[in-house]
């Protein structure tokens, strides 16, 4: 899935919602999952009793759901784009999340530099920086995968569509099963290329499978998919040549069947859908503001009373995130009030005669 910034998904006109709503769906996963990961687990929870573990595992189960939804709708959409010549491509793909990458890179390594006890990826050298930027990417990871997925797909245009699917989850099996070296975020990198190409090559199959699903089929899919993340969680068998791709794909499947029946939902549907128009300032900013959170109050709430830390520990991840989320829609807005939207798009070139106009 694009960011907002960069995905029109339109049909006969109209915004496609379940699209929104997935999107809307990931980025709050997302932002929860490092929420725990990052900052919750990493306070001292002296009470609370099996809660931290049960949040620590639920974020890690929702792995096979997060990034690959979010490139199947990315690779759906990247149709038209696809279609178009390279030198659009090149500029409206490639080169703006590459930008979005760089710019947002040094914004995080600037701001994380002064937060040293905050447990993330990121550069203390120009050399660490320059392996970032390149081959094994932080938690920006997302844009660079949309630059090179799209660069990807457009140079393998004239090879077979099924034998472009087959190397990618070739590749997505080899990584994940860890047979090759993926420090950082590679590993994500290398398996998530399949389901952008699944988006993009099998879109009449997933817009059939949007439009005919209905909530039998849903729960069905909920079903398999709870049993397949919990059986792959208790028997360590994310390492096994593809149970962790055949995971992914059927919480993809659960993820594209859902969207749409949440999307039918008047509250519900309406707050997801306008949260997934805006994953671009949430995705970039919040990562920042959450290293700042934790340096401030990570000590606090390990010392806190027991009463207070079993109160915390059930509900704090989740207040966090609908912290976060707010905040970094405050952020985009000031930013864009001071006239930064460079940090947003890809600057436009102006042509010599509206310079002098």
């Amino acid at each position: 899935m694009e960011m907002a910034t960069a995905t029109e998904v339109r049909t006969t006109g109209t915004r496609a919602a379940w699209a929104d709503v997935a999107k809307g769906a990931c980025i709050l996963l997302v932002v929860l999952w490092h929420t725990v990961n990052k900052h919750y687990l990493q306070v001292d929870w002296q009470a609370g009793g099996p809660i931290p573990a049960a949040w620590g595992f639920f974020g890690d189960q929702l792995m096979t759901l997060r990034m690959p939804l979010f490139f199947t709708i990315s690779g759906m959409f990247a149709l038209g784009a696809f279609h178009r010549p390279w030198r659009v491509v090149a500029r409206s793909r490639v080169a703006k999340f590459l930008y979005l990458y760089l710019v947002w890179m040094l914004v995080h390594t600037a701001i994380l530099w002064f937060t040293p006890s905050f447990d993330t990826l990121s550069a203390r050298t120009l050399g660490q920086f320059a392996e970032q930027l390149t081959i094994t990417p932080p938690n920006l990871w997302y844009l660079y995968a949309l630059a090179l997925y799209f660069a990807a797909a457009k140079a393998l245009a004239r090879v077979p569509a099924p034998v472009v699917l087959g190397l990618a989850a070739l590749l997505a099996v080899v990584a994940a099963a860890d047979l090759i070296a993926t420090p950082g975020n590679r590993g994500s990198l290398l398996q998530n290329f399949v389901f952008f190409l699944l988006g993009l090559h099998l879109r009449p199959h997933i817009e059939r499978l949007v439009r005919d699903t209905n909530w039998r089929r849903t729960g069905v899919l909920a079903a398999v998919y709870a049993v397949a993340a919990l059986a792959m969680a208790v028997t360590a068998a994310q390492r096994i040549p593809t149970i962790w791709p055949m995971v992914s794909l059927v919480a993809t499947v659960f993820g594209l069947s859902a969207a749409p029946l949440v999307a039918r939902w008047a509250h519900v549907g309406a707050a997801l859908s306008w949260l997934g128009r805006r994953t671009l300032p949430i995705y970039v900013i919040h990562m920042p503001l959450l290293a700042l959170l934790h340096v401030a109050v990570a000590g606090r709430l390990s010392q806190a009373a027991p009463a207070v830390q079993t109160v915390l520990a059930v509900g704090y991840p989740v207040l966090v995130t609908a912290l976060l989320v707010g905040a970094c829609l405050l952020a985009e807005r000031g930013l864009k009030a001071a006239r930064t939207t460079w940090l947003f798009e890809l600057p436009v070139r102006r042509n010599r005669a509206d310079s002098l106009s």
